[in-house]
């Protein structure tokens, strides 16, 4: 009966964390016109309809509704596939995120997260990096040199920045001593005083800065740089097999969030009167506003400037980070 009940309870949980990032996704983008909208003067998704709202509603009848074009010398069933590799891998990385504290329904504790395993931080990073195969392969699959130049792009950046914040969260570890995501939040119960933050301040940034080039956020959106490579990886791709592509990639951009919120600022854990919940809720949806504000207000940066800035600043940092706090805790 325990069994059937866990099996009942994983699924029920899997299906609502699909539906609510999903729908999340959506919603991100509608926020992201409005911001961009505001910053930039665009005003467009300003007035259709009451407060822009219809702006979501015309930008979902035109995805689905688009062609679905696939063009002659393609690789097709790679070419097919590859959306569904960033998106899929997307989701499964969400299954081992805890977003809000347990509660009880009828008597029933109920743990907010799909997977709770004692790996969960490696398992979404493990899970997430399959992720870099969907770009690559759809520029490898299309007979387009700008999908093949995103698509070279994409595994340059991605597979770099992930040394970057696999390096960058070593700290972090070395002193929980633990990879469970929950055991991470429970080490900075007691107020704003124990956040991690305070105590591996480089590692945060460092984390922070690599996950805005592994969701390919502005600055470092180099993988489709429509002003170089036009849509880079996308190029070919049309309707709803592009939009995967960016339900997959406002899909990491969450997790990266809520990665952020647990590992450096308190989790789900209450502050004063605020209940962990809301908390959690707040301290992702800032995160989720500065993505959109830094794309709004700062420029792209070049390749060879990336790169740069990834092995020759960000990685010694992180390994004279992870250095200074063995010497500390030994």
């Amino acid at each position: 009966m325990n069994e059937t009940a866990l099996i009942i309870e994983t699924i029920v949980k899997a299906v609502i964390a699909l539906a609510v990032v999903a729908a999340m996704g959506a919603f991100a983008t509608f926020i992201e016109r409005k911001v961009l909208a505001f910053m930039q003067r665009r005003l467009g998704p300003m007035h259709v309809g009451p407060y822009g709202l219809l702006q979501l509603v015309a930008d979902g009848i035109k995805l689905f509704t688009k062609e679905d074009i696939i063009p002659q010398n393609v690789v097709k069933p790679i070419f097919i596939l590859a959306p569904l590799v960033g998106v899929v891998s997307a989701f499964v990385a969400i299954a081992a995120v805890p977003y809000f504290p347990e509660f009880t329904v009828f008597g029933y504790t109920v743990h907010p997260i799909v997977s709770d395993i004692n790996v969960g931080l490696l398992f979404i990073m493990g899970a997430a990096s399959v992720g870099m195969y969907g770009p690559l392969l759809a520029g490898l699959s299309s007979a387009n040199k700008w999908s093949l130049l995103g698509g070279a792009r994409a595994v340059v950046q991605l597979l770099s920045f992930e040394v970057v914040s696999g390096l960058s969260i070593l700290a972090p570890i070395m002193m929980i001593g633990s990879l469970s995501l929950i055991d991470i939040n429970d080490y900075q119960i007691g107020g704003i005083a124990n956040w991690l933050v305070w105590k591996q301040p480089l590692a945060f940034l460092l984390f922070a800065i690599a996950g805005f080039a592994e969701t390919n956020r502005t600055p470092f959106d180099l993988v489709e740089f429509e002003a170089e490579i036009v849509s880079g990886y996308a190029t070919e791709y049309s309707g709803m097999r592009w939009g995967l592509f960016f339900i997959g990639e406002y899909a990491n951009m969450i997790t990266i969030s809520a990665l952020v919120s647990i590992i450096f600022m308190g989790g789900y854990n209450p502050l004063w009167i605020i209940p962990g919940a809301l908390m959690m809720l707040l301290k992702v949806s800032f995160w989720i506003f500065l993505f959109l504000w830094v794309r709004a207000a700062w420029p792209h940066i070049r390749p060879d400037q990336l790169m740069w800035v990834c092995w020759k600043v960000l990685m010694p940092l992180a390994l004279l980070n992870i250095l200074i706090t063995g010497i500390i805790l030994v």
